[in-house]
């Protein structure tokens, strides 16, 4: 009780709670004054983010875009394992699609890690990476390839990295899902890209990202930021995890159903660990 309390001790205490209210009112007054919120720290960079910029940069430019059953062949052909060495060559998977983009850019990172002795996985691991004729949510390139939040799924499955769905965190090299629309799932209209950043065009926010776009196949875009409904951000930060696919279920219940049903973006939170 104040009562117990000598005089000057009191007055101390209530310098001090002065001090720090005055203290408080000037970091929030800072905060307002810079437009941002004074206690809320951007995500750390991401430790594999350039690399992948770098592979995204050795991958051809063009070759038309096609959704088709014969790219998906093409694909599967672009992406070959023997002697112990994952060989990409995305040429081969012309006409191309964008999920199968960014999977060849995900493929190209792990191998140069291999290849810089920089991370070891077993024959079973590598072999689990080879694109298949998997189902939406089987497997790592069914999950990858999946309707909805697919890479951000595989992301959280394998705790290879970080999953969040605000621009103000993203940086260059993220792996990034876009939907056009506020459909997710069955009915959804999505794109699977590489976020490149923001730039402004006659004043107006734009996206930039590299993908296999429509008409063109590989190569950027940059669309109005107005345009993009929702996106999913996924960063690579612990590709060794790649390990734990032995555990991983065969098939991913939720992604495997987003082939006939809806999902929402709450579910795609919960999902995916955001």
């Amino acid at each position: 009780m104040l009562s117990a309390v000598a005089p000057e001790s009191i007055a101390l205490i209530c310098d001090g709670v002065v001090l720090r209210r005055s203290l408080t009112k000037i970091i929030v007054a800072l905060g307002l004054f810079v437009g941002t919120a004074p206690c809320f720290a951007q995500r750390a960079p991401g430790p594999f983010n350039r690399l992948i910029l770098e592979q995204v940069n050795s991958m051809p430019k063009g070759g038309q875009y096609s959704a088709s059953r014969a790219a998906t062949l093409r694909l599967q052909r672009a992406a070959h394992f023997e002697s112990g060495i994952f060989t990409v060559a995305p040429n081969f998977a012309s006409p191309s699609y964008c999920s199968g983009a960014t999977y060849l850019v995900f493929i190209k990172t792990i191998e140069a890690l291999r290849a810089r002795d920089a991370l070891r996985l077993d024959l079973a691991t590598l072999q689990s990476l080879l694109i298949r004729d998997q189902r939406d949510g089987e497997g790592i390139w069914g999950r990858w390839n999946a309707n909805g939040p697919g890479t951000a799924r595989l992301f959280k499955e394998l705790d290879l990295g970080q999953n969040f769905d605000d621009f103000a965190n993203a940086q260059p090299g993220d792996f990034m899902k876009i939907f056009w629309s506020p459909e997710v799932g069955k009915a959804e209209h999505g794109h699977s890209v590489i976020y490149l950043g923001m730039e402004k065009k006659d004043g107006i926010d734009h996206v930039k990202f590299w993908s296999s776009n429509i008409p063109g196949g590989y190569g950027e875009k940059s669309v109005p930021r107005s345009k993009i409904v929702y996106a999913v951000f996924s960063r690579l930060d612990s590709p060794q995890n790649l390990a734990r696919v032995s555990r991983m279920a065969a098939t991913d219940s939720y992604l495997a159903r987003l082939l006939s049903t809806r999902s929402n973006r709450r579910e795609v939170r919960d999902e995916c660990g955001m």
